[in-house]
């Protein structure tokens, strides 16, 4: 499988400035901020529990992968050499992630009448795609889950005889073998967020599957040999060996959505904690995104037309505005989706594409940033994203760096090239027209509506503004708004 080209690295407008906020983050372990303080001096070393390639990924699932993203480039900005892994998981999730169903995969290679490895990589491909239109920087590594299977056995076998039994149908970790099993998730306390149903011939009802038996008379598509038979390994011990493998024992940081809060990282914790025959929980420190609501109902991949960013893009949105829109909100609160939310980001980028533009063309590069008011901007936007990732307050301060009058261009652009690198928007190359995207259910071409704005222009100049309303208002009608005074002129109606 071909893995993506990184991003070119944006080049700097001026040296770096040197960060002095001190860098906090809320751990979900211990529902507290705590201060970054890495295993390996000077290095930051994060995993993130990538996608399942069954389906394309819906908004939701990528507003984890911008919130990765934007926790790598502020360790970045602090100084920190990234070691990034996300991984790719194309076997062993269940439709239930608490262990029950069909593994997803297989379940749409036999919808589909296709390959799971085709599955597979077609979904991956297309979630890479996804990766690039929102800016995400490429990590260090795609683990890709079936790459590691001789490890996962490897790993299992060094916990099954401690740890683990046998059902007819697999090898079960027995999670009252490691100490405060659901810490992470809050079981068994008033605010723990999800309860575990008992599933029959477990011991627990928490308990999960290290390897899944393949069941006589039947053939996965997916399988290796086992200790324990023929089969596949579970969802959860993916990200242990994984991590383990590229990162070391303990890592820095482990990221993932809030959902992944509630079983799977305490699973991957439990796991890592029988390894380690320690009650070390593999990563320092929990982050977790919160959901996406969306009051349409077209979040579920089972909705048909769900929400995944090709349809943003073919309803005529760009996808930074996407970008900005989980941005405008701090990861740790929910994000209510709507079209109307959205097109208020876009509306928002693109007034800094439009502002940064013309401050590019009339300036060149600064080697160093020594204005008072820039200096003082600078620490108030590191100050603000040092504070567990506050990107609200970070775009405001970005907002305030572009509006500046009376300063020196060069090292105003400079200020902002670094809170881009943060923030991610690529505003130093992205021009207006690069966010015009045309909605796929447009039928007017763009000849037509050049020819109607010069028609326009001539029944204003003749004071026939009469005319010139009709024209606007047809033009309104087939989904473009004429703009007056704007060098772009005009814009698709981005109407939902």
């Amino acid at each position: 499988m071909t893995h993506p080209d990184a991003h070119p690295a944006t080049k700097p407008y001026a040296q770096p400035v040197t960060p002095t906020a001190p860098l906090t983050l809320f751990d979900s372990l211990t529902r507290a901020l705590k201060p970054f303080d890495p295993v390996h001096e000077g290095e930051a070393r994060v995993y993130s529990c990538g996608p399942t390639v069954y389906n394309f990924p819906h908004i939701g699932n990528m507003r984890a992968y911008v919130f990765a993203d934007t926790l790598g480039r502020v360790l970045t900005w602090k100084g920190y050499t990234l070691r990034h892994v996300i991984n790719i998981t194309d076997v062993g999730h269940l439709t239930d992630d608490a262990d029950a169903g069909e593994d997803k995969l297989e379940k749409a290679a036999a919808e589909k009448a296709q390959s799971i490895w085709d599955i597979a990589r077609f979904y991956t491909e297309a979630y890479w795609d996804d990766v690039k239109a929102l800016n995400i920087r490429q990590p260090a590594h795609w683990s890709i889950a079936t790459d590691y299977v001789p490890q996962m056995i490897a790993f299992a076998e060094k916990i099954a005889d401690n740890h683990c039994y046998q059902l007819e149908s697999g090898l079960y970790f027995d999670t009252s073998t490691v100490p405060d099993y659901g810490r992470l998730a809050r079981h068994g306390t008033d605010e723990g967020e999800s309860r575990i149903d008992p599933v029959d011939g477990k011991r627990h009802p928490a308990d999960f599957a290290i390897w899944r038996k393949t069941p006589e008379g039947e053939k996965r598509q997916m399988e290796w040999d086992s200790p324990w038979g023929k089969g596949a390994p579970g969802w959860h011990l993916e990200c242990s060996v994984m991590s383990e493998a590229l990162l070391g024992m303990p890592f820095d940081i482990h990221t993932g959505g809030i959902d992944h809060r509630e079983i799977h990282h305490p699973n991957e914790i439990a796991q890592n904690q029988a390894h380690s025959c320690a009650a070390d929980t593999g990563a320092r420190m929990w982050m977790h995104n919160n959901f996406l609501v969306d009051r349409t109902g077209k979040m579920s991949k089972s909705s048909g037309e769900f929400l995944r960013l090709q349809l943003l893009i073919d309803k005529g949105y760009h996808p930074l505005g996407y970008r900005m829109m989980c941005l405008q909100a701090h990861y740790r609160s929910e994000l209510e989706f709507s079209w109307d939310n959205l097109g208020a980001a876009l509306t928002r980028l693109k007034r800094m594409v439009m502002a940064v533009s013309q401050l590019r063309e009339t300036t060149g590069a600064a080697t160093e940033i020594t204005h008072p008011k820039l200096t003082e901007l600078l620490a108030r936007f590191d100050a603000a994203i040092s504070d567990d990732l506050n990107t609200p307050i970070a775009l405001t301060i970005l907002e305030e760096a572009i509006a500046l009058k009376k300063i020196d261009a060069a090292q105003k652009l400079a200020t902002i090239a670094h809170m881009d690198d943060v923030t991610g928007f690529a505003l130093l190359t992205l021009s207006r027209a690069d966010l015009r995207l045309r909605p796929k259910a447009a039928t007017i071409s763009e000849i037509e509506i050049d020819a109607a704005i010069a028609e326009r222009k001539q029944a204003r100049e003749a004071k026939d503004y009469a005319a010139s309303d009709r024209i606007r208002d047809a033009m309104a009608a087939q989904g473009v708004a004429l703009m007056d005074g704007d060098s772009l002129g005009w814009e698709w109606l981005l109407a939902p």
